[in-house]
């Protein structure tokens, strides 16, 4: 038996498998309000409260991690292996990045789940690039090693933000005023599409409640927020691109990329991503895609504890 979690600042999503074969079947899935709890323990307390024989786990959280220890970004939640591993009885913990276990995830996708919104010429083992706006922005590379692709973590959402026209100059210093250091992940997530939306003039919205009038075609203020923040997402996108050389692929995951970029004219995405003056030939090979699945991090995770 193994178990495996993707723990966001808004759900957390958690699986018990069995494994057969070295493959592993879905036993048990439950879905959780992360903030209806005020420690990983209790949540976890609540899905396991007859505690099975585990034999590992793999947690894949929204903030750093050595793997051992980690504490959320968006929520006062900390992590410790040892203990989850005493208190639980689990034979081994692991701690993941959120999108490092996104990026293990990646294999077992289906076609169904996967959107090309940008063709290029992919070539195989070639590195990739994977990222997604939710409640905060998540990126990690894959390499390839030794015949199979290496995950590499990072924190590339706190990049500096780099403003691209005349409107995110305006959108940057609005926000300097406010914060001082702009970061993309303030700009490219949930929380930024509702900070884009009130700089535009609007009020303050949940970005839920945005993206559905902007699908609704009812409210231009709310068709134009999304355009800038699709602008912003698609010149981010472009540049970690270009960083990993990522031939083999860009893919977006997270929350809003699956709600949305189904739905909405991505043009204004793919223009963004495209526009590297000298470099445009060579970000043009590079294929985009858009990833459905709310499952993806958990996924990831399972597969990892697979392993351990």
């Amino acid at each position: 038996m193994i178990l495996g979690g993707d723990l966001g600042g808004t759900k957390t999503l958690l699986a018990l498998a069995e494994i057969d074969d070295g493959r592993f079947r879905i036993i048990r899935r439950q879905r959780y309000a992360s903030q209806d709890y005020p420690g990983f323990d209790d949540l976890l307390a609540d899905f396991i409260p007859d505690q099975p024989a585990i034999a590992a786990a793999c947690f894949g959280v929204a903030g750093p991690t050595d793997g051992r220890q980690a504490k959320l970004t968006y929520l006062p939640w900390q992590l410790a292996a040892g203990p989850l591993e005493d208190r639980f009885g689990i034979g081994r913990v692991a701690l993941l990045n959120d999108f490092a276990a996104a990026a293990h995830g990646l294999p077992l996708l289906e076609d169904r789940d996967i959107l090309t919104l940008h063709a290029g010429q992919p070539i195989a083992q070639a590195p990739c690039v994977i990222l997604g706006a939710g409640t905060g922005l998540g990126v990690a590379g894959l390499i390839w090693q030794d015949g199979n692709y290496r995950v590499i973590p990072g924190e590339g959402g706190h990049f500096g933000y780099s403003p691209q026209t005349p409107e995110q100059g305006d959108l940057w210093r609005c926000l300097l005023a406010r914060h001082g250091r702009v970061t993309v992940e303030d700009i490219v997530s949930g929380p930024g599409l509702t900070r884009i939306h009130a700089f535009l003039g609007g009020h303050e919205q949940p970005p839920e409640a945005i993206g559905q009038a902007a699908l609704n075609s009812n409210d231009p203020l709310a068709r134009e927020a999304l355009r800038l923040w699709l602008e912003c997402y698609g010149a981010f996108a472009g540049d970690l691109a270009m960083h990993w050389l990522a031939r083999g692929g860009v893919y977006l995951a997270g929350g809003l990329a699956a709600k949305l970029l189904p739905h909405v004219d991505t043009g204004p995405f793919i223009k963004a991503f495209l526009a590297k003056r000298e470099h445009y030939e060579l970000v043009a090979t590079m294929p985009v895609h858009a990833l459905t699945s709310e499952d993806l991090g958990l996924f990831g995770t399972l597969a990892h504890a697979a392993t351990l």
